[in-house]
């Protein structure tokens, strides 16, 4: 039902795939003229990569609230069986078909060599285990962007066992406190994070981007890690048990907060476009502006679901839609990239892409059959098993409804 929906998460989720597509696109822009009418783009070179935390403190929002729910009830923990399938059928078919094609992609199309280690690398991914070390973090070559799956699996894995956690408080202390308590697992996550950082043994030989996908990982690690990651993913788990407490809640004063959220938002996207890299270093070497960016959108998912208007507003159908085939789009943009570069635009590639108009031009075309293959993923691998799985879990309770949830 309409008043069960999260405003402004579909806007999020497709915000989010936007700036990771568009990032994409705007690496290929050369860097060495000015390209009237289209300068306006070239700031996603840099900030576009920040959709990926959009994504994390989202996902982190969308998977806590039946833990926070079920917390302030006094009832028992969500069931961990219903919580696993339900994250297995919307994450692993589509991307271990957008793996297994991309593996074959790289070796028959871009001549990628087939090794033990490019065999690792994609046993690594296909088990979800790829996050740990740098020659694995990307799991297969010509698709870039299934680095995060990884990360995004783990924090699947944790959330739990943070409200593991809290849940023996829960009769012994006023329910708001768990929101205190979370801080504390918070500060734990950060620990771990400095411990990996300090102390993870690094190899920096062949390190930098100019040597491949590894080179490139060897930059972010280890500074990028799970826990690093699972930091922002439980950050939008915070600001779940928030609006858990405000969804009865509608007033115009959300909307003006909400608004001023996204504002945060944007004007840190505008800031780091500023900078040189587009890992955005925040606290404790975390990327994307940590904490800062993260908290607020984690702000604007918390007040926009009590909204009188602008969550309405920003979930319009655009933005439903492409939150719904929003998966599909990040785990193929990359490969239909390579491949319009590869047969048709050989000048899209990093840095080199000079005419404006050309640039606009296969860039739509880039968009457009990444949508196209999207909604063919969703209608044919993801969407069948995500049905199929609700059918083997038991009847929710209305009250843990939410749409757009994962």
């Amino acid at each position: 039902m309409e008043s069960n929906r999260l405003h402004g998460a579909d806007f999020l989720r497709a915000a989010a795939c936007l700036l990771v597509l568009f990032h994409h696109l705007a690496q290929r822009m050369s860097w060495n003229q000015q390209l009237p009418g289209i300068e306006w783009f070239r700031p996603f070179a840099i900030n576009g990569s920040f959709g990926v935390a959009v994504f994390f403190v989202l996902s982190g929002f969308l998977l806590a609230r039946p833990f926070w729910l079920a917390f302030d009830a006094g009832t028992a923990m969500p069931s961990l069986t219903t919580y696993a399938l339900r994250r297995a059928a919307r994450i692993l078919p589509g991307f271990w078909v957008a793996l297994l094609l991309s593996f074959v992609i790289a070796i028959t199309v871009f001549g990628a060599r087939l090794d033990g280690q490019l065999l690792l690398r994609l046993a690594s991914g296909a088990l979800l285990v790829s996050d740990w070390h740098p020659v694995t973090l990307f799991p297969v070559e010509v698709n870039g962007p299934l680095w995060s799956i990884g990360f995004e699996v783990t924090s699947y894995a944790l959330l739990p066992l943070g409200f593991l956690l809290l849940w023996p408080m829960r009769r012994a202390v006023p329910d708001r406190w768990g929101r205190l308590a979370w801080l504390g697992v918070i500060g734990v996550v950060l620990l771990l994070h400095l411990a990996f950082v300090t102390w993870y043994p690094m190899d920096m030989r062949g390190r930098g981007w100019e040597n491949g996908l590894i080179g490139g990982a060897k930059t972010w690690m280890p500074r990028y890690n799970p826990f690093g990651f699972f930091a922002m993913f439980a950050v939008g788990a915070l600001a779940a048990g928030l609006q858990v407490r405000l969804a009865r809640l509608r007033h115009w004063a959300f909307d003006l907060a909400a608004l001023a959220a996204l504002a945060g938002a944007t004007a840190l996207l505008a800031a780091q476009a500023r900078e040189e890299t587009s890992e955005g270093w925040g606290l404790l070497g975390i990327p994307y502006d940590f904490p800062w960016f993260v908290l607020a959108v984690g702000a604007a998912l918390a007040t926009a679901p009590s909204s009188r208007l602008l969550g309405q507003w920003l979930d319009n159908p655009v933005s439903r839609y492409l939150a719904r085939i929003s998966f599909g789009i990040y785990i193929w943009h990359y490969p239909v990239l390579e491949l319009v570069r590869r047969y048709w635009a050989p000048d899209m590639d990093h840095g080199q892409m000079g005419d404006p108009v050309r640039f606009v031009v296969t860039s739509g075309v880039i968009l457009a059959i990444s949508i196209g293959v999207a909604q063919l993923s969703f209608t044919f691998i993801e969407n069948p098993v995500i049905r199929w799985a609700r059918r083997r879990e038991p009847s929710a309770p209305a009250a843990l409804a939410t749409a757009g949830a994962g």
